[in-house]
């Protein structure tokens, strides 16, 4: 089914029906689009400041044109509705409007498997506006639809195990919101989205608080109603801290055998998951320890793009 928007109120709705931030977009959007505009001081005045340059000089003002945002390489998609955000902006910003106006049809969804030559979305509008808002729209999309190829690739290889792929914080900066969706759309689960929505109590608070049952106490007391997830290394402190009444434990660089031990011992005390030079080859394995959660911070850090290009029909 396709989703057909020719007004930036429509694509908005579109975000928000995807259960993201039309505000938080709209920051993120604006300051990439300045970015490959000349804004925030990147080039000296006179340079063509606020205007693509190459377009201007080559294309008239009244040209118009339609493209199709094409997957050049097989995987999953993601970020649909905010390319559709990213045209929607610059085609309704434009200074002269086409005959009959813009459009922007979406032909995919997000989490969808796509294959080379697939079509995602069909455009038409201004071709000066079209070209200038491409990069912007390609650079989030392509970056979100690798990190769901990434995490699908994990999600598939626990399939049938009961262990799921968990993200971390360990994203682009400015662009957390836009990598957890991806994550989500593609089968995983999202870890805190802040320092300040859950508390994580790791080594270092585990030093700087004399022991990792003080650690989970002290937090537990200040900030109890959050969902508070505590790191350990040993299974001394896996028991102390479930004893304690912590619900979820992150076990932190252990074998496969002291993971399945601790797990056994304290099943249904607590969630556990496990954190630390993981790879796909070694999924199934680490799932079969019984935890319920894998963390992998390669599906956000380290994930390479999803090749989509955007092609003048």
């Amino acid at each position: 089914m396709s989703t057909r928007i020719t007004d930036l109120t429509q694509a908005e709705a579109f975000v928000a029906g995807a259960g993201l931030s039309v505000e938080a977009l709209a920051v993120i959007v604006a300051e990439a689009l300045g970015e490959d505009l000349g804004g925030r001081g990147v080039l000296p005045p006179g340079t063509g400041r606020g205007v693509d340059v190459t377009s201007v000089a080559t294309i008239p003002a009244d040209a118009t044109a339609t493209a199709e945002l094409v997957a050049r390489r097989p995987g999953v998609v993601a970020g649909l509705p905010v390319a559709a955000y990213v045209l929607a902006v610059v085609l309704e910003g434009a200074e002269q409007q086409p005959a009959g106006g813009w459009s922007v049809e979406v032909l995919a969804t997000d989490g969808d498997r796509v294959e080379t030559g697939d079509v995602l979305v069909r455009v038409h509008g201004g071709t000066r506006a079209l070209l200038t808002a491409e990069r912007v729209a390609l650079n989030l999309l392509t970056l979100t639809s690798g990190v769901a190829t990434a995490t699908r690739a994990w999600v598939d290889a626990l399939a049938g195990t009961g262990t799921r792929v968990r993200d971390t914080r360990k994203t682009t900066p400015g662009l957390r919101m836009l990598e957890k969706y991806a994550v989500r759309v593609a089968g995983g689960v999202n870890h805190r989205m802040s320092l300040a929505d859950a508390a994580l109590v790791k080594d270092n608070h585990v030093i700087a608080a004399g022991g990792v049952v003080p650690a989970y106490e002290r937090v537990r007391a200040m900030f109890g109603d959050l969902w508070i997830q505590v790191e350990v290394t040993t299974a001394e402190q896996a028991h102390a801290v479930v004893d304690a009444g912590c619900t979820d434990v992150l076990l932190d660089n252990m074998s496969l055998a002291a993971m399945s031990e601790i797990i056994a011992s304290l099943k249904g005390r607590a969630e556990f998951e496990a954190s630390g030079g993981l790879t796909l080859a070694s999924a199934v394995s680490v799932a079969q320890t019984g935890v319920d959660f894998i963390a992998v911070g390669a599906i956000t850090h380290s994930a390479p793009i999803l090749d989509i290009a955007m092609d003048l029909v």
